[in-house]
């Protein structure tokens, strides 16, 4: 940043170093679709391998044909003579960035050169001319059609929620109405289970799985011990537990062949054991016969009024349950009904007014939050420039990063910022006075500005200058357009957009610089209100 305010603020010439490699082109200014001819030579000895790239752009000029290597024998040296024929079809001011040649590997860059694009004049005089037609409605039958898509999309969502709601509560309701008891819940899914026919089918693991599963559910619905998540080990021990614990009339005998079925069905799911045809039938056997041995076992209590069985602190203990029920239920059913108006009303201003509203406003844009805050009407600099921008400015100290003997010719030099050039947005307006006047050439110090701007990483520039006047009649130099640049948190280039004022006052120079993401709307307007502000302050304080 501070190189670049350096090169700006005292360059009006660019000195370059002498390089291997030189760069011509045949003329600097030409004709939408006209060919400009870009030359690269270099001289190198009779061993040296030189690579010239093979592009289809440069910049943003267009490839149209590469010619082939010249070459010249110069004693014990050979001259390489590599032309592009460049294109463009847009008029304006463009920078044909530097281009790298591989001399013995080696890179070298070529020089940049900015080129101009004018219109073809066209003579309607002599053009046959037609009559305007009339204004023809546009067909945008299918200009909507995604908004449609997601609207059945949302529907098709919701439905689909719904129906597997209610399907699975419907499904909840009926097991609690046809299993009245556990015993009935196990006995109905071993006879489905059997219908299945899942180990004639070959899928062994699937019926232990199954099979085990059914011992475990009724044993943790029955005999209330956690069964599902123990293991093998763990559900015997709570199993004979509980036998002692509720007073059941249990073998010895029952919980071993419970156990052995279980152990059975556990190298058959994890060590892939495949157990005979008469041993499945009998482990099925087992399970059935020790869950009846278990249903029978356990002590029938003699049915007493509840008022009777319950004491009053249970009963106040399933009064607050009951309450707590009650109030989730109300939180759930209220969090459903937020988020589903949120949705809905999303929905709605995405139909109606597009993404990019919903995006701008419900999630929020820097952009249009600098541009709708309260703005700031400043005075910067010496000879100052007054300005509104959306926030104050900061000052930055450059006097330091200046060499000696630049430092030696600058009188006063100051600089205010918003942001930097690797932000999405970024102001900058600077102004410097030298200790003897000097006559200082606009355009060499913006052509110094704009190349310096590309050897630092911006690429394919298109460039665009006018003659700029204040509102007080103070005419200065207006440079804008769009490059590239590769955004160092995405690794990916985004397309940028820049305009830059530069005016010269009694022998020092004022600058403005806006640079934000090309397509940003709200930055756009920021930046009109930003240029129509600029007032230029003239005399010393």
């Amino acid at each position: 940043m501070k190189k670049i305010i350096l090169l700006l603020l005292l360059s009006t010439t660019i000195f370059a170093q002498q390089k291997r490699v030189e760069t011509s082109i045949d003329t600097t200014k030409n004709k939408i679709g006209a060919e400009f001819k870009l030359t690269i030579k270099t001289s190198v000895d009779t061993l040296s391998k030189v690579v010239f790239p093979n592009l289809k752009n440069i910049g943003a000029l267009e490839v149209i044909q590469s010619y082939p290597v010249d070459t010249v024998k110069n004693n014990d040296r050979y001259e390489l003579i590599k032309k592009y024929g460049l294109t463009q079809f847009d008029s304006g001011r463009y920078v044909i960035p530097s281009i790298q040649i591989l001399i013995n590997k080696k890179p070298y860059q070529t020089d940049s050169i900015a080129v101009e694009v004018a219109n073809v004049q066209v003579d309607t005089l002599k053009q046959k001319m037609y009559d305007i037609k009339d204004i023809q409605a546009a067909n945008n039958a299918l200009g909507d059609w995604w908004k449609y898509l997601l609207a059945l999309i949302v529907i098709l969502g919701i439905g689909a929620g719904i129906y597997w709601y209610l399907k699975n509560k419907q499904k909840k309701k009926i097991e609690e109405e046809v299993y009245k008891t556990p015993i009935e819940k196990a006995t109905s899914l071993l006879n489905n289970l059997e219908k299945k026919e899942l180990w004639q089918k070959g899928e062994i693991k699937e019926y232990y799985s199954e099979l085990t599963d059914i011992a475990r559910n009724y044993i943790e619905e029955a005999i209330e011990i956690p069964a599902m998540e123990s293991t093998t080990s763990e559900l015997i021990l709570g199993l004979r537990a509980a036998s002692v614990r509720k007073k059941m009339t249990l073998t010895p005998e029952t919980i071993e062949n419970l156990e052995r079925v279980l152990k059975q069905a556990d190298l058959v799911k994890f060590a892939k054991s495949k157990p005979l045809e008469y041993e499945i039938t009998e482990d099925r056997n087992k399970i059935q016969k020790a869950i009846l041995t278990l249903d029978n076992s356990i002590p029938v209590e003699v049915a007493v009024e509840e008022d009777t069985l319950l004491n009053e602190a249970q009963r106040q203990k399933q009064i607050a349950l009951q309450l707590k029920k009650k109030r989730n239920n109300r939180i759930a059913v209220s969090v459903a009904t937020v988020l589903f108006l949120l949705l809905a009303t999303t929905f709605y201003f995405m139909v109606t007014k597009g993404f990019d509203y919903v995006k701008d406003n419900l999630i929020g844009h820097p952009s249009k939050e600098l541009l709708e805050g309260e703005w700031v009407r400043s005075e910067y600099g010496n000879p100052s420039v007054i300005i509104k921008t959306p926030k104050v400015l900061k000052r930055t100290d450059l006097t330091k990063s200046l060499p000696k003997e630049g430092l030696a010719l600058v009188k006063e030099m100051q600089s205010f910022v918003y942001g930097s050039l690797i932000d999405s947005f970024h102001l900058m307006v600077s102004t410097l006075k030298y200790k003897q006047e000097a006559q200082i050439d606009l355009k060499k110090s913006m052509e110094a500005y704009l190349q310096y701007m590309e050897s630092q990483g911006a690429q394919n520039m298109i460039v665009k200058q006018e003659d700029y006047e204040t509102r007080e009649g103070i005419t200065g130099l207006k440079s804008y357009g769009t490059f590239t640049r590769l955004n160092e948190l995405t690794n990916e280039k985004d397309r940028m957009y820049y305009e830059i004022l530069l005016f010269s006052q009694e022998g020092g120079l004022q600058q403005v610089l806006i640079l934000h993401q090309e397509g940003d709307k709200y930055a756009n307007e920021i930046s009109e209100r930003v240029l129509s502000s600029v007032e230029l302050k003239q005399g010393g304080r």
